[in-house]
This record gives structure tokens, sequence and C-alpha cells, in this order.
């Protein structure tokens, strides 16, 4: 297993940049961004697209640092209620795959998307319970007219140009849970699996180790982002939780670097799992604690796992 980062947290600094600060902190990989929600902050996807030694001059750059790319993450909504935002969120993963393809990757990651609860509606509308019965009648539909056939066809697409699609399984999406995920495994396409977050996970009261070993066989790419459930907010407040990311005193969880949700066990155990099921690619880290600097919870985040996978590659061996 080799160690990378979600490049998103290094928005304000240059391709050159970026890459220096990952190498001199030790990683193997990046996980570039390449639109939607991410945004494009270290390359333009179309421009590559269009030109073959523009493309091939991008990836010896990130190879000239010693370094690999994980995947394009194209992080969206291509199922908004909002055409306008649609069609911009389908174009950028439609040219995330071809880039993926040309650079001679395999996996571009995305979210599942969420539609509204009709096609007269202007948001997304997540439903979270069963009942009243309007609520079930629109997963039903949210399900059977949206995202299974958008997502039937763009698997194929993506498969057609040799990619794998890793969805992270993300509340505000219909794609989820363990569940969702592999409904939409089943309904749209083999070359369908997880971008394996388990920090969405953790507050929904699911145990990731579950949640992989379920999922044996369908995970193509892997986050490393913790969270830490606050104790006396969730038993006032439950889980569900629409307060700013940035209060976090009051929020009943929130994201933490590696370590400061759950301890070193779970860690191990999580890379342990991952061995389990057959995962030997990028664990790559995704910044977003409030709490701690960029430089600080990379640093941080890194030094554990960089230990945790060098025992587990040492005891494997040993018993090879």
């Amino acid at each position: 297993m080799k160690l990378g980062v979600m490049t998103a947290l290094f928005g304000q600094d240059s391709l050159d940049d970026m890459l220096k600060k990952c190498k001199d902190v030790g990683l193997d990989a990046v996980e570039i961004c390449a639109g939607n929600y991410p945004g494009m902050p270290h390359m333009n996807a179309a421009n590559l697209l269009k030109s073959d030694k523009a493309a091939a001059e991008f990836k010896e750059k990130i190879q000239s640092y010693g370094m690999e790319i994980s995947a394009l993450s194209c992080h969206g909504n291509p199922l908004h209620p909002d055409k306008k935002i649609a069609k911009e969120h389908h174009a950028n993963h439609r040219n995330a795959v071809k880039l993926a393809a040309k650079l001679g990757l395999d996996v571009v990651i995305n979210f599942s998307g969420c539609p509204g609860d009709s096609d007269r509606a202007m948001h997304p509308n997540w439903v979270t319970c069963p009942w009243p019965d309007d609520f079930t009648k629109v997963v039903q539909w949210q399900w059977e007219k949206k995202v299974i056939p958008y997502w039937k066809e763009e698997a194929k697409f993506a498969a057609d140009n040799g990619i794998k699609l890793a969805f992270e399984m993300h509340p505000g999406f219909c794609v989820y849970n363990t569940e969702t995920m592999l409904r939409l495994r089943s309904e749209c396409g083999k070359n369908i699996g997880a971008n394996f977050d388990p920090s969405h996970l953790f507050w929904q009261g699911m145990d990731p180790l579950v949640s992989l070993r379920a999922l044996k066989g369908a995970v193509w790419h892997v986050h490393a982002k913790d969270c830490r459930i606050d104790p006396s907010n969730t038993l006032k407040n439950g889980v569900l939780d629409t307060k700013s990311y940035g209060d976090v005193i009051n929020r009943s969880w929130v994201f933490r670097t590696i370590g400061f949700g759950h301890g070193e066990t779970f860690w191990r155990d999580f890379v342990s799992e991952l061995r389990l099921i057959g995962y030997d690619g990028v664990i790559s880290i995704e910044h977003e604690d409030s709490l701690l600097s960029v430089n600080e919870g990379l640093t941080k985040a890194v030094a554990l796992l960089k230990d945790i996978i060098l025992k587990e590659k040492a005891g494997a061996m040993w018993w090879a």
C-alpha cells in the first residue's frame, strides 16, 4: 500500500509547490482534482484533453517528484435538479473519465449525486426516513427515474474507456452507506465501486470495518479521514446536524485528522482489513480538520499511517 493525498487542501499552491510539499512530507501519490466541487486548482482537464503533449508533460511533472496519480477526483452532482449545474457536472465527469484514460489511470472518483423530489424541483432532496409515505415515493422515483438510468449509461461510458467509477458513500447523496453502494453496483455495472472514506460512516453509526468486508472486491480507492463524535452534543441532538462545520463546539460531530477521532488501534485494524479484502492501492489522506493547520494535520496523518503501513507490511512478509 502507498500513501497519497487529495490535493484540494493545496488549492492555493501552484502545481510545483503542491508536489514539493507532498514530496517533503513523504507521500507516494496524489489524487488530482478534476472539477466540480473540488475545482481544478492544479490543472485544466479540458485543455489537457486537447493535447497529448500537454497531458504527457503533466504526468511527467508528477513523476519527476517521485509520485504517481492515484485517481482523478471529480466529486459533483450530475443529477442536480438545476439543469445548468447538472450539465456542468456531467461535462466535468465525462472529461475526467476521458482524461484518466489518456493519463493511463483506471479510477475516477465521484458522488452518486442526488436529484430533487420531482422534475419540477429546484434543489436536491436527500430523504432520511420512510414516513410519511411521500418520502418513500420520492426515494423510489429518484432511483428508478434518475439514479439508475444515469449511472447505467455512465458506467458503460467509463468501461468503454477502461475506467472504474469510485463513489464516495456520502450523506446528502443517494449512495451514502453500504446498502446503497451495493445497489448502485448491482443495478449499473461491476466497474462501479467505492472510494471508501470511513469518516462519513462513523457519524452515521456504521462500523467501517464491517462495511469494508461487505464491499470486498468493490473498493477502487480509499480516503483516510477521521471523524470525532461529540458525546454530549450527540446525546442532546442526535447525529443529524446542519450547523456549520466551523461551529465545532456545538456540532454533534466534526471531521478530524487521522488519530484525533479514533485511535491508533482502529487505523491499524483499518489497514489490516484493507489487506484482507485484497486492496493494495493508495490510501489518500483528505484533510478537513478545522482545528489543525494543513501542515500540522497532514504531517500527523502521514506519520501515523506510514508507521502502520510499514509494520503491516513487515508482518505480512514475516507470515509469508
